[in-house]
Parts: C-alpha cells; sequence; structure tokens
C-alpha cells in the first residue's frame, strides 16, 4: 500500500475548508457480486433533488475551480458532471461493479471520487500547483496524446507526471483502473459545506462495497484534514 497522499500547503491556503478520505485497497480480485440497484437508486435521489447539501457543496467546487483560474461551466467538478448527467439523461449507464459502486457514492453524497491503479503509481499522490512542464496521458480522437496542463493548475499528480487534471476533473490514461486491477487507490473530497457525517459515511459506504466486490482484500482508511 502506499504511504498518505501529500497536500501542498498552498493547495490548503486556497481551499481551507478541504478535506479527503483516502482509502487503499490490495488483493481479493473483483469477484463479488455488487447490489445492481446501487447506481440507480442514486441516480434516483439525485432526480429527487437529493442529497439536501448537493448544490451548495458543488456551488463550493466551482468557486474553488475559479480560484485557480478554471472555467467550471466548461470543465466542471466530476461530481458535478455527473449530477448533470443524471439530471439531464435521467441515469447514467453501468460500466462495471467498481465504477459503479464509486460513481453511485458520488451521487449519492455529491462528492468527487477517484479511482485509480496503485501499480501504475511511482511515489506518493500529490495535490499541488502544475508548473506547467508535467506530462498528461489522455485520449484526444480516440488516440492516446500527452498534454502539458498551465502552470498553475491544481492537479494530481505522482513522480512521472499528471494523474488527475484541474484537480478532480479528469483522470489520466496512465493510472486508470482496468479489468483485473488488485491494486487500487481511492480518494474522496470534501470542501466545509459537505456535512461531516456524510463523508464519512461516503468512505464507510466505498470500503464495504469494495469488500463485497473483492472478498478477502484488505482496505486502508485515512481521513486528510
Amino acid at each position: 500500500m502506499i504511504a498518505g497522499p501529500i497536500i501542498d500547503s498552498e493547495v490548503r491556503l486556497l481551499a481551507p475548508g478541504f478535506r479527503a478520505i483516502s482509502l487503499t485497497v490490495e488483493g481479493g480480485g473483483m469477484v463479488g457480486v455488487q447490489d445492481s440497484s446501487i447506481l440507480a437508486d442514486a441516480c434516483g435521489l439525485v432526480r429527487a433533488g437529493g442529497p439536501d447539501w448537493a448544490e451548495i457543496h458543488l456551488a463550493s467546487w466551482d468557486r474553488v475551480y475559479e480560484r485557480f483560474g478554471a472555467k467550471p461551466g466548461r470543465t466542471p467538478s466530476s461530481a458535478a458532471a455527473l449530477r448533470k448527467r443524471v439530471l439531464k439523461d435521467g441515469e447514467i449507464p453501468s460500466i462495471n461493479p467498481i465504477v459503479d459502486l464509486y460513481n453511485a457514492i458520488s451521487l449519492r453524497f455529491a462528492v468527487p471520487v477517484g479511482g485509480e491503479s496503485l501499480a501504475a503509481y511511482v511515489g506518493r499522490p500529490r495535490l499541488t500547483f502544475a508548473d506547467g512542464s508535467e506530462p498528461f496521458e489522455t485520449m484526444s480522437n480516440g488516440e492516446q496524446v500527452t498534454e502539458n496542463p498551465p502552470a498553475g493548475e491544481i492537479i494530481w499528480r505522482d513522480d512521472l507526471g499528471v494523474t488527475c487534471r484541474r484537480w478532480n476533473w479528469r483522470q489520466g490514461v496512465r493510472t486508470r483502473l482496468e479489468p483485473g486491477c488488485t491494486s487500487m487507490w481511492f480518494i474522496l473530497e470534501a470542501l466545509e459545506t459537505m456535512p461531516e457525517p456524510a463523508l464519512v459515511d461516503a468512505g464507510h459506504m466505498l470500503a464495504s462495497g469494495l469488500e463485497r466486490i473483492m472478498p478477502g482484500c484488505r482496505v486502508q482508511q485515512d481521513y486528510l484534514c
């Protein structure tokens, strides 16, 4: 398991209410059964207007994005993007049990959730400001390309380069979860407008869901504040 993520002090100054839950998962294999209704139930909650703190929490993410020069209307936080898809289309498609699980948690708790392959990481995850030289591997027109985020953008990175752009907007190709992954890292990211008990409940839901999907796995959960 990796050591805990590093949150740069300058990021904390920009978003003093930021806190997160980090989960690392080892072993088990994706052989268990996930409740097939978990994603549909989360979409239903969103269509009904829930959770109660959704609008204020996602608006807080918009303001944080604007502070480092991003345009949330064009590139929203991952939680806002998922919610908009459900409000527009009524649902989101099933992908696989693990992705469905963390998408459902993101919708149910209006919280950005990322999941990545630990095996692809080199060094510790770090939330920091880009200097403009870091490589980011992504897809464009069906082909893999390498970009460089502009200096000043908040990124997640490791020793090789960027793993997620604009804080939690878009994950890269190199560290994405693939079928067969048995070593994973998840991050749930909250601001001050998300109730503390809700963040804790979201972490517990993710951990218990992963244990059902990957029987015998080891889950380490850490609170970052």
